[in-house]
């Protein structure tokens, strides 16, 4: 009885542990082995303090060894007059040379802590001094350079990653390669037309499906690379497997599901699917369609999609918030429409890009930065950039509107409530 109390007992607390896992908290103190708290509220230190062996507390430890040996090596009768006492100066001396330890300082490793600041700016100054002049250092070639492209009318382009020199994150000494192989990696993975193939489905179906999968995924509050990797495998296996009308949204599900554990760190799990399918679809199904969709794709899950280039290519527009919030609603548009897979992620992208700054009136519409990274120019991103303002003109008159009320909220600046671009003056800005 006492046993399947217990196991009672911890069937009940595993639960309580992995919600605890979850709900992760930020690391406190780095644990000084003397509580800091004290010394800045006023309290009063212990007497025995640990600290670490550094060069100037050792250099300090030698110094007053070598005064309290010198101090006991010295002669009696030296220091001593007639009258067998010692001198003032003589006492004083010694005090000097004998300083009693003082309990050493503890500061607290806190972003809060000045002193910690402090201590920190003092010991990298020089090293940021070499780094600042190692980054201002301008060879005679560079300034023959950038003053022929001036003279010769040409715009110099603008480092996009010089804000992000010090961000290791950011990998600035090789991004431009990454995207070289990304471009690459873009045409063997591009999806073509594929609809002709189908025998029980159409255009208009996927749209149905992309649009409830963006709702999904607004509902599950996943990541924006999660949503554009799942309409990616989507295309894929559509294009490679004939699906029934009745498997079509279980292949959305699945792809949903190979995404979030491709991207998210907490990933649905597969009752979450059920449920939000109105159990159309039961566990095993959604299983066994994975499993089958991982075989048919090969496992190649690395892909670059819509999203790597688009938050690129935002970067060399030197974007604001309404900015990215409009690149992002004309991506998400161009994502429910069937008729953009005959466009190349990156062209998508950069279309994206330059009917937002239509939109929003942005001024130069195409820099010489943008046309660089991107590597288009404007005549030859302009069909793609029209039909994307079509959807936009479109929109709020459409059916499927989960767009449109998405990026109609406050919280993504209602930027679908914005007076589309004008197509003529699309014309006008290519020519």
């Amino acid at each position: 009885m006492e046993s399947a109390v217990g196991a009672a007992a911890l069937g009940k607390q595993k639960p309580m542990a992995a919600a605890e896992g979850k709900n992760r908290r930020a690391l406190g103190d780095i644990g000084n082995l003397v509580d800091a708290r004290g010394a800045i509220e006023g309290k009063q230190l212990p007497q025995q303090i640990s600290r670490p062996i550094t060069r100037g507390f050792c250099a300090k430890l030698l110094a007053n060894a070598q005064a309290a040996a010198a101090a006991a090596n010295q002669k009696p009768d030296a220091a001593v007059v007639d009258n067998g006492v010692k001198p003032k100066a003589a006492a004083r001396q010694k005090a000097a040379m004998i300083k009693p330890e003082q309990p050493a300082k503890v500061i607290e490793i806190n972003s809060d802590s000045e002193e910690g600041k402090t201590k920190n700016s003092t010991n990298e100054k020089n090293t940021s001094e070499g780094l600042s002049r190692k980054n201002k250092v301008r060879t005679l070639t560079s300034i023959l350079t950038a003053r022929s492209k001036v003279a010769c009318g040409i715009k110099a382009i603008e480092d996009i990653d010089a804000p992000d020199s010090e961000n290791q994150l950011a990998v600035v000494d090789y991004v431009e390669d990454i995207y070289k192989f990304y471009r690459l990696m873009e045409a063997s993975s591009r999806v073509h037309d594929y609809m002709g193939s189908q025998i029980e489905i159409n255009d208009r179906m996927r749209s149905i499906l992309v649009d409830w999968l963006i709702e999904v995924h607004n509902k599950f509050e996943l990541m924006p690379e999660t949503l554009y990797l799942t309409i990616h495998i989507v295309d894929r296996y559509l294009s490679i497997k004939t699906v029934p009308r009745r498997e079509l949204q279980l292949v959305g599900i699945a792809a949903m599901l190979i995404a979030s554990k491709y991207e998210e760190i907490w990933a649905p799990e597969i009752n979450d699917f059920v449920c939000i399918s109105d159990r159309t679809y039961c566990r095993e199904q959604i299983l066994i369609m994975e499993k089958n969709m991982l075989n048919v794709l090969e496992w190649s899950l690395t892909v670059p999609t819509l999203y790597v280039f688009l938050v690129r290519f935002l970067k060399a527009a030197v974007s604001d918030k309404e900015m990215e919030d409009m690149v992002f609603f004309y991506a998400e548009l161009a994502l429910t429409q069937y008729s953009v897979i005959a466009y190349c992620p990156s062209m998508i992208a950069a279309s994206a890009v330059y009917a937002a700054q239509c939109t929003l009136k942005k001024s130069p519409l195409w820099s010489g930065t943008l046309r660089h990274h991107t590597g288009f120019s404007e005549a030859q991103i302009m069909d793609c950039a029209k039909l994307l303002v079509n959807f936009h003109s479109l929109a709020a008159e459409s059916k499927l509107k989960v767009v449109y009320r998405k990026y109609s909220s406050l919280e993504r600046g209602a930027v679908a409530l914005f007076p589309p671009a004008k197509l003529e003056e699309l014309k006008a800005d290519a020519i």
